[in-house]
C-alpha cells in the first residue's frame, strides 16, 4: 500500500465511524502534513445541528486547531468523496498543496448528496437565483473594509 493509498484509507475509515455512529453523511477527511496526519473530520451535520459540519470542514478546523495556524501550507487534503462547493471553498482558503478524492460527486448524488443545484446556482444571476440576494448597507460596510485597508498591524490571510 502506497503512503497515498494509506491516507485515503484513513479518510474512507473515518467516512464508516460516522455512519455507523449515526454522526451524519457517509463521508471522511484526513488533512496530512508530511507524513502525519494532523487533521481528521467526518461529516457531523446530523449530530451537531451544523449543515457546515461536512468532513473536510472538520478536519481542516481540526488541522488548523493543531497546527496552531489559519492556513494549511505543505498539507494534502485526502478525502473520501470529492468536495462539495461549500467544503471546495475551505479547502482554497486554508490553501493546501493538493487534494486527494475516492468517491466523485455523481456517486454523491446518487445516494442522495446532490449538489448540482449549488453548482447551477453560482452561475446564474443573483435576481435568477432560488434564494433572493440583494445588497443592503454597503456605503457604511464599506468604511470598515477602509479602515481594514489602512490597518497596520493586520495579519493577512
Amino acid at each position: 500500500m502506497t503512503r497515498e493509498e494509506k491516507f485515503m484509507a484513513e479518510a474512507i475509515a473515518l467516512s464508516q465511524k460516522g455512519l455507523q455512529a449515526n454522526q451524519g453523511g457517509p463521508f471522511g477527511c484526513v488533512i496530512v502534513k508530511g507524513d502525519e496526519i494532523v487533521g481528521r473530520g467526518n461529516n457531523r451535520v446530523t449530530s451537531t445541528n451544523d449543515p457546515t459540519a461536512h468532513a473536510e470542514v472538520v478536519a481542516i478546523r481540526d488541522a488548523c486547531k493543531n497546527l496552531q495556524t489559519f492556513q494549511l501550507d505543505d498539507c494534502e487534503v485526502y478525502t473520501s468523496c470529492e468536495p462539495c462547493p461549500m467544503c471546495l471553498g475551505a479547502i482554497y482558503w486554508a490553501r493546501p498543496k493538493l487534494i486527494y478524492y475516492a468517491n466523485t460527486r455523481e456517486d454523491a448524488a446518487a445516494i442522495g448528496f446532490d449538489d448540482s443545484m449549488i453548482y447551477e446556482e453560482m452561475s446564474k444571476d443573483y435576481a435568477d437565483r432560488k434564494i433572493p440576494i440583494r445588497s443592503l448597507g454597503r456605503e457604511e460596510a464599506f468604511k470598515i473594509f477602509q479602515e481594514w485597508q489602512n490597518k497596520e498591524d493586520k495579519i493577512s490571510y
